[in-house]
């Protein structure tokens, strides 16, 4: 009974590992790689408001799009340090470095810690290694990564989730609204704090790739 147990929650682990990982590639700039993770990850995912979000994401998706969303002065910041009313930039970003440095999560991009994919990554992260952990038998690694997960949500990814889900839930871009609402709720609660303004599709300018690239995925 306790082997039995012990694989269904190793399952579930590396399922839910899956889909954190295939939201955080989904808030990240597009890219030939990019897409070739989302029919990659596609695969091992269940939940059908991803495979929804997936859909819409190889309808719509492009770099300009990301770019005129998320870029400097577009209007849903995807940074969790735009979303704190008072905050030395400095120290958040040790802090949620250390977190990383601490689990030796290294992501490969050119966006800053605080960025929602890379945050979002980082649950990914802790998932897997959970899930690795119950099945060797390391009850104490599997119960500090599960803790930091929960920490961490709650600290930091809550923060940025909420806020930018709503900016984007009238924005018209299916995939971003679907994949930063589905964030929003597996990471609890809405921190207290200002209302933001909703965006409109109008005021979103996907024509062209501008003048930002993305970096590496």
């Amino acid at each position: 009974m306790t082997a039995i147990a012990l694989d269904e929650r190793v399952i579930t682990l590396l399922q839910e590992a899956a889909e954190w990982r295939l939201l955080g590639r989904l808030l990240e700039c597009p890219s030939a790689e990019w897409r070739a993770d989302l029919d990659r990850l596609t695969g091992d995912v269940r939940a059908e408001p991803l495979h929804v979000a997936v859909r819409s994401a190889r309808a719509q998706a492009s770099e300009g799009l990301y770019h005129s969303v998320f870029g400097p002065g577009g209007p849903a910041p995807p940074r969790e340090a735009s979303y704190h009313a008072s905050v030395e930039l400095g120290t958040l970003l040790a802090a949620i470095a250390g977190d990383y440095a601490a689990f030796a999560y290294q992501p490969v991009t050119n966006e800053p810690v605080d960025h929602i994919a890379v945050e979002t990554g980082f649950i990914a992260y802790l998932r897997f290694k959970e899930a690795y952990a119950w099945a060797s038998g390391n009850d104490e690694a599997a119960g500090i990564a599960g803790r930091t997960a929960a920490r961490f949500m709650t600290d930091h990814l809550a923060i940025v989730a909420h806020p930018l889900a709503e900016l984007l839930a009238n924005s018209g871009i299916g995939y971003l609204a679907q994949a930063s609402a589905t964030i929003a709720e597996r990471s609890g609660p809405r921190p207290r704090g200002r209302e933001l303004p909703v965006i409109q599709p109008h005021d979103l300018d996907d024509g062209g790739e501008g003048e930002f690239t993305c970096g590496p995925s």
